[in-house]
């Protein structure tokens, strides 16, 4: 009964931190399909998903065209990470800048800092479809600052490095931002076709 009572309490912890991260779609990376996306290293994925970038301070950044996986991917190891008993916190980057831009208005920055500080793994999806202000450019560095060598980020974008600068307000402060997330990061490029098109064009022949 105690044993029962036990795995019973780790589940509802589980489920909590699972809540607590606001993953869009609860997905697996044992559900990826490695096969339509033979161009990623299924044996570096899995290498991730031991979550030893984690005890490392590590980050990783999945670049790629929309639909190849990268949100996936990012939400299987964020999963992963809350099933070690890891906090995460899975935030659209539009959003989270939005979000902290009211903060510093209202005088609660500080404080949702602390509190991301928390976090384990925050993951920032879409990064490519934010253009930043001064403000929100300031408030991402000290985030990203924040974190740097003592917790880990993962960003997915549709941006190659080197058009970094369409999101903030220049060459020099791109450079700034990526000097410091790319230190200790892991670069996983995505090419190939969408997975949405192509179940769409499946759909379509199967009508």
């Amino acid at each position: 009964l105690l044993e029962i009572e036990e795995m019973s309490k780790k589940d509802r912890l589980r489920l909590k931190r699972i809540k607590e991260a606001h993953f869009e779609e609860h997905k697996m990376i044992e559900e990826f399909d490695f096969g339509f996306q033979n161009n990623i290293s299924q044996s570096k994925i899995l290498d991730l998903a031991t979550l030893s970038f984690l005890d490392k301070h590590e980050n990783i950044i999945f670049i790629g065209p929309p639909g190849v996986g990268k949100s996936h991917i990012s939400t299987g190891l964020g999963m992963k990470a809350c099933e070690e008993g890891r906090s995460v916190l899975f935030v659209n980057a539009i959003e989270l800048m939005d979000y902290l831009s009211k903060c510093l208005e209202k005088g609660t920055l500080r404080q949702q800092f602390k509190r991301l500080y928390k976090v384990d793994l925050l993951i920032i999806d879409d990064l490519g479809y934010l253009k930043m202000d001064k403000e929100k450019e300031s408030i991402f560095f000290q985030l990203i600052r924040q974190r740097y060598e003592k917790k880990s980020l993962i960003i997915t974008t549709n941006l190659p490095f080197n058009r970094w600068d369409e999101v903030f307000t220049n060459e020099l402060a791109a450079a700034a931002v990526l000097d410091r997330l790319l230190h200790h990061a892991h670069i996983i490029s995505i090419s190939g076709d969408s997975y949405r098109v192509n179940k769409k064009h499946e759909e379509v022949l199967n009508d």
